[in-house]
């Protein structure tokens, strides 16, 4: 059993985010190359961009703090802390409407 809070990874990534030139950082807390599961910790400055890219398969985004827009196409959703969002499965973006953590799962 492994055990990494959330709240304070958040945290951290998202304090990296903002003094980054990229305005954003990540860190992968479960999986990787070897897993069929990973998730991993974004921190997104507000006003910074995650731009648009590929569905690489089945994909979520939960967002622990702030709040931010999955774009995809001509729609687009808000998330805010404690929502769950569905990525479609199409090209999509992520943009940061304020200060944002959020915990994306992806299923290959």
């Amino acid at each position: 059993m492994d055990k990494k809070s959330l709240t304070a990874l958040a945290r951290q990534q998202l304090k990296m985010a903002q003094t980054a030139t990229s305005g954003r950082s990540s860190h992968t807390v479960y999986g990787g190359h070897q897993r069929k599961l990973r998730q991993t910790v974004v921190g997104l400055a507000a006003g910074k961009s995650l731009a648009e890219h590929d569905l690489s398969g089945e994909s979520t985004v939960l967002v622990l703090s702030g709040q931010l827009k999955l774009v995809s196409g001509e729609k687009s959703w808000k998330g805010s802390t404690g929502d769950l969002l569905v990525i479609p499965d199409a090209r999509h973006s992520v943009e940061a409407v304020e200060d944002v953590a959020f915990l994306l799962t992806v299923a290959i």
